[in-house]
């Protein structure tokens, strides 16, 4: 008989997330925990690995707890996960031997200037489909490795493992009986080969990365292995990275279908089908997930700063006392009255991939006041995500009449609303907008049987809204190009300061 639900584990960057799901693709409980960020130094962002997981697991049994139910009700769990983070761990005790190094932190930057320099960055780009950076995970299990005393002395014993987040809550919630990690997660690692799909030797080497360290890579949908909750034996059968897990929630089966999450970054997916597309505008290629032993592959753009601006606004120049109150105050004027804002206080991410280029404000005047900063903070992250679906189009070389969306900023009507015209596309807003539980939800669900197949996920999917470009092209053209001077200009900036 076919159980009641499926469990859906999402650990994002700043809380661990647990979710039912029933058969309609309805949400019948929710429990959310933040958890403990950590800056040791600027530029340096960790999480405590065993704080994520005691946060994980009081959700997951909150959430059955708050819905009067038990493990019995449970079909499958499914997992979904901040990517890049990196925990190493000591296989014998399970602790970590050191905090998880965060996919937001620099720490390596120079080190990857030095394989720039050293002209790695095309047999990088050519088996793991990324471009050299710190956001990887690779960098960041080196350091762990060259900077924790004893650390690699333990990993060429074979005694230390490294994972992801979507490996570290598997090890635990099965008791350490698992170690493996799935395709799209390992594809994010620096390490992987996305076209022989498996780790590879050679910059296995060049990072001095033992193999003994690294999980088994399995598919994002299958019968994995067997978690215990409170006694009872539940099957995990979905696992991806969280964007991808968005991307397969938003039903972007099909190749050409693209979605952008929008969080405290930006993430952009198009769907290339079972084709991994070399991007020649500074895109990466991904995997998007594996089932029915059918590789799928996307085309991914990240920005760094997305709805994290309007945090800013609020937390450091304390223009706002809550997020919410961005597009009230955004509307008290027309337009941005020729003030843009560059928001790269962690460098900028896709198209342009420079780490060192820092945020500025443009075209203050007297006459400027909160009202124009707090739109072009708003305008700054659709201008973002123009750049990023702009250079997809380039790659593909398809046209792309929609845009499906999701994540917190998709409430301001404002912000989606110019979203539509800078791109002049539509954007569709699904009345779930939880796309990356339901995502990997329909990756664990479809594994066990608890759904039959794709359609009768299809079926079950509703749109809140569906807005239309409506500005006219000459705003449009001026507008863009305000944009790419002000990019242009804070580049320059930078190569400026670093002369001085």
């Amino acid at each position: 008989m076919q159980k009641n639900y499926i469990l859906a584990l999402d650990q994002g960057t700043t809380s661990s997330r647990s979710l039912l799901i029933d058969h309609d693709g309805n949400v019948v409980s929710v429990s959310q925990k933040e958890f403990t960020q950590i800056y040791p130094q600027p530029g340096w962002v960790e999480h405590d690995a065993i704080e994520i997981w005691h946060t994980q697991n009081g959700t997951m049994l909150y959430a059955l707890d708050k819905a009067g139910i038990t493990a019995n009700d449970i079909s499958a769990i499914g997992i979904t996960n901040q990517r890049e983070t990196t925990v190493v761990w000591d296989r014998k005790t399970g602790l970590p031997i050191y905090n998880a190094i965060v996919w937001q932190d620099r720490r390596t930057s120079e080190y990857c200037q030095k394989l720039i320099n050293n002209n790695e960055s095309e047999i990088i780009k050519s088996k793991t489909g990324l471009v050299i950076d710190a956001y990887f995970s690779a960098t960041k299990v080196k350091w762990i490795l060259d900077n924790v005393e004893g650390a690699r002395e333990k990993a060429n014993n074979g005694e230390l493992a490294f994972g992801t987040i979507d490996s570290w809550l598997v090890w635990n919630l099965t008791g350490g009986k698992l170690h493996i990690t799935d395709v799209s997660n390992a594809s994010r690692t620096m390490i992987f080969n996305i076209h022989t799909l498996s780790w590879d030797e050679g910059l296995l080497s060049l990072f001095d990365i033992p193999k003994s360290m690294l999980p088994d890579v399995v598919p994002s949908s299958d019968v994995f292995g067997i978690a215990t909750i409170n006694g009872i034996e539940v099957p995990i059968a979905g696992i991806a990275g969280d964007q991808q897990a968005a991307l397969f929630g938003q039903m972007c089966i099909h190749e050409g279908e693209v979605k952008n999450t929008y969080g405290t970054g930006c993430f952009m997916l198009m769907n290339t089908g079972e084709k991994a597309i070399t991007s020649t505008n500074n895109l990466l290629t991904t995997i998007a997930w594996q089932i029915n032993n059918k590789t799928f592959y996307a085309l991914e753009g990240s920005v760094f700063i997305g709805g994290a601006v309007v945090q800013w606004l609020r937390d450091e120049l304390k223009m706002i006392e809550d997020s919410n109150e961005i597009e009230r105050i955004a509307l008290m004027c027309e337009d941005n009255g020729g003030v843009v804002f560059v928001p790269a206080f962690t460098g900028l991410g896709a198209p342009y991939w420079n780490q060192d280029v820092r945020g500025n404000i443009f075209g203050l005047t007297r006459g400027s006041n909160r009202s124009h900063i707090a739109r072009a903070a708003l305008e700054s992250i659709a201008f973002q995500t123009y750049d990023v679906l702009n250079s997809m189009k380039k790659d593909s070389g398809l046209k792309i009449p929609s845009l499906k969306v999701d994540g917190g900023a998709t409430k301001n009507n404002l912000l989606m609303q110019f979203q539509s015209d800078v791109l002049d596309t539509k954007i569709s807003i699904p009345e779930n907008t939880e796309t990356t539980a339901m995502g990997v939800a329909y990756l664990a669900g479809l594994a066990v049987g608890y759904w039959e197949n794709i359609d009768d996920i299809k079926s079950k999917i509703k749109y809140q809204n569906e807005l239309n470009p409506a500005m006219k092209i000459d705003i449009r053209n001026r507008l863009l190009s305000q944009w790419k001077n002000a990019v242009e200009a804070s580049i320059y900036l930078t190569k400026l300061n670093n002369i001085i």
